[in-house]
C-alpha cells in the first residue's frame, strides 16, 4: 500500500489565507510606493533641467507642484523640498517624507521615503530622520 501525500483541508484553507493576507499587504502598500516614483522622478527632472543651477527656491517649489499636479502627487509640495549646496557648491534638492498606511483595523504600516538630485543620497538607519 501506498501512503497518501498531499495537503489537508485545513492546510489548504491556511495557505490561501496567507496568500490573501500577502496580496492585501501589496494592494494596500502599491499605491504609496507608486506616489514615491512620481516623487523621485519630480525631483530628478528638476535636476536635470538645464536652468536648474540658476534657479532660486521658489522656482524650484513651483516646478515640483506642476510635476506634482500633473501625476497626481498630494503627500508631498513644493514648499516641502530642502534646497542645499554641496562641497562643492552644486545646488542639490532633497526631500524626506513619511506615509503611513492603514492596513486592518488598528494596524498600520509606517513608511519612510527620500529622494534626492544628488548622486547618492541614503538615510543612514543609524541618524534618526525629522
Amino acid at each position: 500500500m501506498h501512503k497518501q501525500r498531499g495537503i489537508t483541508f485545513i492546510g489548504l484553507v491556511f495557505m490561501i489565507a496567507a496568500g490573501l493576507f500577502i496580496a492585501i499587504i501589496a494592494m494596500k502598500l502599491a499605491p504609496a510606493y507608486l506616489e514615491y516614483f512620481n516623487v523621485k522622478n519630480a525631483v530628478t527632472k528638476i535636476g536635470n533641467d538645464a536652468s536648474f543651477a540658476d534657479m532660486t527656491k521658489k522656482d524650484i517649489a513651483d516646478e515640483f507642484d506642476r510635476s506634482a499636479t500633473i501625476d497626481s502627487i498630494e503627500v508631498v509640495q513644493g514648499r516641502d523640498l530642502e534646497v542645499t549646496k554641496d562641497d562643492s557648491g552644486k545646488q542639490i534638492v532633497s526631500i524626506e517624507y513619511q506615509k503611513v498606511v492603514p492596513i486592518v483595523a488598528n494596524i498600520s504600516v509606517l513608511l519612510d521615503f527620500s529622494a534626492s538630485t544628488g548622486k547618492s543620497h541614503l538615510v543612514n538607519p543609524s541618524q534618526p530622520t525629522q
